[in-house]
């Protein structure tokens, strides 16, 4: 991302609070906490990864709150600061408290639903496209609804806030212990590839990097979902944050093909409580060379055009992928998946 669009980008991400005013001191925390300060630049104009940041005043001491996660609190850190440095205004202001192990768990199972007759929960961005829009239930910072897709018992859960980093392997291991078996995350990845224009092609995978190792992951999708002729398979690369990923990060990367915050979390958490998982993610920008599309201007009518089409085709797969599992006949005569 060149400077312009990076600077755009935080702008985008940046509580309004920190764009308006100079800030003696400005410490970045974690709590859940939509009773503070809620940015202005909050869109609201879709279901799922909305909420923001929200912020605190203490004098000239500004408190910004995070969901609880370690990745999260660090990249909103480095979100702010990096800002202030771009526009001439960071004077060492900016600290952060890392989130317990405790706080992060404890924020994420505050999801309560039982999971233990769903065939496949599909979690993430853009589940709206998949589900009716009129019948979601809401709980704190998610909203989930239950459908049958030919014959299948589906639920969508999607968030209000991001699920940034260790935050979504933390929702699948509690997905998992609510009886979860199969988990599908639908989001969107960055090409290591410089042949992949954006919001042209779908990503997925088995396998992904961590800081601390490589995690392969019983593949919900098997071969099904690589052998489409718009999806690209390949390794994925779990980076805390964007704002690592300069030209020696890049250079680095030799070998592996996508990268975001959360797929490996997601995909250890679904090895550890041995359940499937598989994820179906839109190629939305190159970090290996400059395509006019990037994060900095994903809200452009084509850009949305094309995402449209590409979630659709994320549904048609899935769906394929439901067909072809086994099923058996339960004492009700209804068809189910068998374990």
């Amino acid at each position: 991302m060149n400077t312009a669009s990076l600077l755009r980008y935080l702008k985008i991400k940046v509580h309004h609070l920190i764009q308006d005013y100079d800030w003696a001191r400005i410490s970045v925390v974690a709590g859940y906490d939509r009773h503070c300060l809620i940015s202005a630049h909050e869109k609201n104009d879709k279901l799922f990864n909305w909420q923001r940041p929200t912020a605190q005043v203490q004098g000239t001491h500004l408190i910004i709150k995070c969901f609880p996660g370690v990745d999260y609190v660090h990249h909103y850190a480095l979100i702010i600061a990096t800002y202030l440095n771009m526009v001439g205004r960071y004077r060492g202001q900016v600290d952060y408290t890392l989130p317990s192990e405790h706080t992060c768990r404890a924020a994420v199972d505050r999801l309560d639903i039982d999971a233990s007759a769903d065939d496949l929960i599909v979690v993430g961005w853009g589940l709206e496209r998949f589900a009716n829009a009129t019948t979601w239930t809401h709980g704190p910072g998610h909203a989930w609804q239950r459908t049958n897709v030919d014959g299948r018992r589906v639920l969508y859960l999607g968030y209000l806030h991001s699920i940034w980093g260790d935050v979504a392997g933390r929702v699948v291991a509690r997905l998992a212990a609510l009886g979860a078996r199969r988990i599908v995350y639908v989001g969107k990845v960055g090409s290591l590839d410089p042949h992949i224009a954006p919001n042209t092609c779908l990503a997925t995978g088995h396998t992904s990097v961590l800081p601390d190792g490589r995690v392969t992951w019983p593949d919900f999708f098997g071969d099904l979902a690589a052998g489409q002729p718009d999806v690209r398979s390949g390794t994925h690369v779990t980076s805390p944050s964007i704002l690592f990923e300069d030209t020696n990060w890049l250079a680095r990367q030799h070998g592996h093909h996508f990268v975001d915050p959360e797929i490996g979390h997601m995909g250890r958490a679904a090895h550890t409580s041995g359940i499937e998982f598989g994820y179906l993610h839109v190629v939305s920008n190159n970090l290996a060379r400059p395509y006019p599309a990037d994060l900095s201007n994903e809200r452009l009518p084509t850009v949305i055009e094309q995402r449209a089409v590409l979630l659709d085709r994320i549904h048609e797969i899935i769906r394929l992928r439901l067909r072809s599992m086994p099923t058996t006949r339960t004492s009700e005569g209804t068809n189910a998946c068998t374990s």
